[in-house]
């Protein structure tokens, strides 16, 4: 995981401050939206040295303590959504067979679902909300939940969609707009989600032995041959991470 946290050193000169701001920028486009105007497009205007102090401030927020915070909370929302999940279904954990129970009339395109794939949208939607509530009190701002990015992989260009964005797409029937855009659980950022500091993905196997792993995109994907951990590493500069009960946070491992 990229953390920001030894990049600036704040109390030396403004000037030195910003020279790191402008590195950060050349690393990655987001920063310039924090030098040069809060938001991706506004029009540029003429920083002041606190202001760049301020902005160094901002990229480098994620220390090893709040990262310490920040997963502990995500690990407490994965634990909670799976035993509350499985309580109300099972009384206990599922077993192997259980989990590979046809589920049928789920799905509103007819497709065969299996009691794993039921639990696992019951328990991500749970989570969501636990994550939503409690880095709400902890990072208000600096998170997305879902967020939703385009990537080109020919020109290495990312862009966010809004949830507005989202919604008015597929209001006007134009859902196939958002084929192959890439949507991790969890995102931290300084208040850009362009500026991307931190990814985290809940996953929950079923049965809980099964090792938790990134998905692979189908054959109709755009993105076919490669999994999800992959997409987010090369779309949004930084190694993800996974998140699931009883595993705990499991770091990025490259494919050998």
């Amino acid at each position: 995981m990229l953390l920001l946290g030894g990049l600036f050193a704040l109390c030396g000169p403004v000037g030195y401050a910003a020279d790191s701001v402008s590195n950060a920028c050349r690393q990655n486009p987001a920063y310039c939206a924090l030098l040069h105007g809060q938001e991706a497009g506004a029009a540029p205007t003429v920083r002041s040295g606190a202001e760049i102090a301020s902005i160094a401030a901002t990229l480098r927020f994620l220390s090893p303590e709040l990262t310490t915070r920040i997963e502990q909370v995500l690990r407490e929302c994965a634990e909670w959504a799976d035993t509350e999940i499985d309580r109300q279904h099972f009384g206990g954990r599922p077993s192997r067979a259980q989990c590979r129970e046809e589920v049928t009339g789920l799905d509103p395109c007819g497709r065969k679902t299996n009691r794993a794939m039921q639990l696992g949208t019951e328990k991500h939607q749970l989570a969501l909300q636990c994550t939503q509530e409690k880095l709400g009190a902890l990072i208000p701002g600096r998170f997305s939940l879902e967020q939703r990015y385009r990537y080109d992989k020919q020109t290495g260009q990312k862009q966010w969609l809004s949830p507005e964005e989202v919604r008015a797409l597929r209001q006007r029937g134009c859902g196939d707009e958002l084929k192959g855009t890439l949507v991790p659980d969890v995102v931290i950022h300084p208040g850009s989600p362009l500026a991307v500091v931190a990814i985290y993905d809940f996953k929950f196997p079923c049965p809980i032995s099964n090792r938790p792993q990134w998905s692979e995109y189908p054959e109709e994907s755009v993105h076919r041959g490669r999994n999800q951990g992959e997409l987010y590493r090369d779309a949004l500069g930084v190694e993800p991470n996974l998140v699931a009960p009883t595993w705990g946070i499991i770091r990025w491992l490259a494919s050998p």
